[in-house]
């Protein structure tokens, strides 16, 4: 296995910067998770580390190596794709065993990784049957089989669990952590879904408009936003984001108002994560903020909690994650008080 280093890389198409000058260290056996929304530059990203797509500048390391200008498959990375790509005609194991087949490999390295590819993925009794056989999950074994048999430094994932339904993608996730734990290996992941980065992520790096926002550990990065893009699009339901000013040690806005320690007079945003915000007596009063009153919307119970959609100061809309004990009494189009937790608030500037 090997890490990999990105220098300064660059993707531009016409005046447009699809890639702009990123700089990234990805240390060798890590898992690490490109996220962001569509046209981030996540994709790009990868398709330039596995030599699809020519940088318009910047230079690509695979451990020591340049493979900057080398071709693909000289670069020693293993890609799976979206769809799986196989071959319909193909049985599992020729579709595992197609590329060491290509390369001359012989009969007894190719039963011996095929082998070992089908029983860490438990595809063995699928060997003899077609794609057109399996379902949308054992495709997608077969799919990361082919990639394991070549034994690559790199394994490069481009959106794989996308044509999954929910149940299945969240049985793979599990699946693709413990391939990596078993195979040490480094692996670079590209999804827009927030949930699966999470969940994948040794390290997460997340993208907007080209460039990297911020990259960390996955609760690192959940629990220290950097700016509010990441706080936003960074867990489900979404960070509340309240405008308003500080003023001699207090933020005010929208309603809410909040002694503040060391914060600087001016312009500032609020955010607070939907689980915590609190009833008035589900917190400690020295850890929960001065109580504001908000109208109740909507109140979706969701089994063990309960997620409210809350109105504050006539126009401003919040979504608490509420323990659902606390329901009862609880009308819709009342007011009712809350509390943030002070010491879970974040202030952007």
């Amino acid at each position: 296995m090997a890490g990999i280093r990105l220098e300064r890389l660059t993707k531009r198409y016409g005046s447009k910067n699809v890639v702009d000058g990123i700089d990234l260290e990805i240390a060798e056996g890590q898992f690490t998770v490109l996220v962001g929304p569509s046209g981030c530059g996540k994709t790009t990203s990868l398709r330039m580390i596995a030599g699809l797509v020519e940088p318009t500048s910047g230079r690509i390391y695979i451990g020591d190596r340049d493979v900057t200008d080398l071709e693909p498959k000289d670069r020693n990375i293993a890609m799976v794709f979206q769809n799986y790509a196989l071959y319909p005609h193909l049985s599992v194991r020729d579709n595992i065993s197609f590329g060491l087949r290509a390369r001359k490999k012989s009969k007894a390295v190719i039963d011996e990784r095929v082998e070992y590819a089908a029983h860490l993925l438990n595809v063995r009794e699928l060997l003899d049957r077609k794609p057109g056989e399996l379902s949308g999950g054992q495709q997608q074994r077969v799919a990361i089989g082919r990639a394991i048999v070549r034994q690559p430094e790199v394994f490069l994932f481009d959106e794989p669990l996308s044509n999954l339904d929910a149940k299945l993608r969240v049985e793979m996730r599990t699946e693709l952590l413990r391939l990596q734990r078993a195979l040490g290996a480094t692996m670079v992941y590209v999804t827009h879904d927030q949930e699966e980065s999470m969940a994948l992520a040794d390290e997460l790096v997340v993208m907007n408009a080209g460039s990297i926002q911020q990259r960390g550990r996955p609760q690192d990065v959940y629990d220290h936003p950097t700016n509010t893009f990441v706080s936003t699009f960074i867990g489900s339901p979404a960070m509340n984001l309240v405008e308003g000013e500080i003023a001699s040690g207090v933020y005010e806005g929208r309603g809410i108002r909040i002694a503040v320690l060391d914060g600087l007079p001016g312009p500032v945003t609020l955010g607070v994560r939907p689980e915590h915000i609190h009833f008035i007596d589900d917190l400690p009063k020295e850890e929960a903020t001065e109580p504001f009153e908000a109208l109740v919307d909507v109140i979706e119970p969701l089994g063990a909690r309960a997620m409210l959609s809350l109105r504050v100061g006539g126009s401003q809309p919040l979504r608490a994650v509420v323990d659902s004990r606390w329901l009862g009494g609880l009308i819709e189009g009342e007011f009712s008080e809350f509390v943030f937790d002070r010491n879970r608030l974040h202030f952007f500037r």
